[in-house]
């Protein structure tokens, strides 16, 4: 489980990575989202984070189980906990923007947990390479417009350790889980209300 250490860790590396590229003009940016309806689920994590790498893995199906239902909408927040995140998501954000269909965000998140924990890959050439060869589209935006919105949702969740799941029931308020076997029963307990036709 990954920990802040600092109150001010998560602004700084956005800041001083995102500084570094050019911004590219484009119209007002959203944090990619999959599915619609009055519940969501926010699942909020770092690809150096082995915790975040097995919830990942194992929910990937009952995601997409509630994805199918047509009432949950599914935002992923990934956590610059560690130095070299800030570039994964800079490359999420590519993919995203490529194509942002369900099933290659979930294909596009499993490689870059592979490239950060089993590739462990350290440069922006390598991470580019390696997303090539996985035949990975990656169309260019302006990922520093993203900083202020991904800070503004990891400070309203109060993150301080990943993985961290917030799961909204509509009007009906809020859970909040931490660790993966937390966010697992969070999400199990998601899908039986769904299946009961409870709101």
């Amino acid at each position: 489980m990954f920990q802040k250490t600092k109150n001010n860790i998560m602004t700084v590396c956005f800041a001083v990575v995102f500084s570094l590229f050019a911004p590219i003009a484009f119209a007002e940016p959203a944090i990619p989202s999959l599915g619609s309806g009055a519940n969501e689920v926010i699942v909020f994590a770092d690809y150096f984070c082995p915790p975040c790498k097995r919830i990942d893995t194992k929910a990937e199906s009952l995601l997409k189980e509630l994805l199918a239902t047509g009432s949950v909408k599914i935002t992923f927040v990934d956590v610059p906990f560690h130095r070299l995140t800030p570039m994964y998501v800079k490359y999420y954000l590519y993919a995203a923007n490529a194509n942002g269909e369900a099933n290659n965000i979930f294909r596009v998140r499993k490689i870059l947990f592979e490239a950060a924990q089993e590739k462990r890959i350290q440069t922006e050439d390598e991470l580019v390479a390696y997303l090539n060869s996985q035949k990975i589209a990656l169309k260019p935006l302006n990922e520093k417009s993203f900083h202020p919105l991904l800070s503004a949702v990891i400070k309203e969740g109060k993150v301080d350790q990943t993985p961290t799941c917030i799961i909204r029931y509509g009007l009906a308020g809020e859970k909040k889980y931490i660790g993966d076997i937390e966010i697992w029963d969070g999400l199990m307990q998601m899908k039986t209300m769904l299946k009961s036709g409870k709101k």
